[in-house]
């Protein structure tokens, strides 16, 4: 199987400093499973060591009609546009056996790839509107801020005011990727993804 004229234009012209996630939906045709699992394995590796990749992912049908989807999580849209035209991609795609085809194909910009990668999202990928990301993010955000200036303020107090945000930011940053937004994610869940 060859890549399409979507396949090759898909990305181009990407420079944004947002990240960039990509839902791919495959279909396979019956008994071909097990082959198309392990293309898809080896085309994932192969995005996984490109420079800029964030993150890949496989998810099985939920059903014997759905389609597989694949994941894939970039950097920015410099690198999802490197990974497009890269040598390794298009080697994959020369290399597959034809018993399989895509069906649909969603990219994400920015924080949306976040909510929708997450285990609370809709098997699809499909993140919040983007008012609910918004309060989602607040409710987040907002006790990790309060108790950065509460309990670390007072001892970032002989620093210079430029640098103070240069200690904080990281860590709020950290503590609400790892920690608050995946807890607010999973209590909201119902409210976030209801469409």
């Amino acid at each position: 199987m060859t890549t399409t004229a979507h396949d090759e234009a898909a990305g181009r012209g990407r420079t944004g400093e947002d990240e960039v996630t990509l839902f791919v939906a495959r279909r396979v045709e019956p008994g071909y499973e097990e082959a198309f699992e392990a293309w898809a394995k080896e085309i994932l590796a192969a995005a996984a060591a490109h420079e800029g990749n964030l993150g890949t992912g496989l998810l099985r049908p939920a059903g014997p009609d759905d389609p597989w989807h694949l994941l894939l999580h970039f950097r920015d849209g410099g690198a999802f546009g490197s990974w497009q035209a890269s040598p390794a991609r298009a080697a994959c795609f020369a290399a597959a056996d034809g018993h399989h085809h895509e069906v649909h194909r969603h990219e994400i910009l920015g924080m949306e790839g976040w909510f929708a990668t997450t285990k609370a999202a809709e098997p699809r990928g499909r993140p919040p509107v983007r008012w609910k990301m918004a309060v989602a993010s607040t409710l987040a955000i907002a006790p990790l801020t309060v108790t950065a200036s509460v309990l670390l303020n007072p001892h970032l107090a002989g620093l210079p005011t430029a640098v103070r945000p240069l200690v904080t930011a990281p860590l709020i940053s950290a503590l609400m990727t790892y920690a608050a937004l995946p807890v607010v994610t999973r209590l909201l869940r119902r409210w976030l993804f209801r469409r």
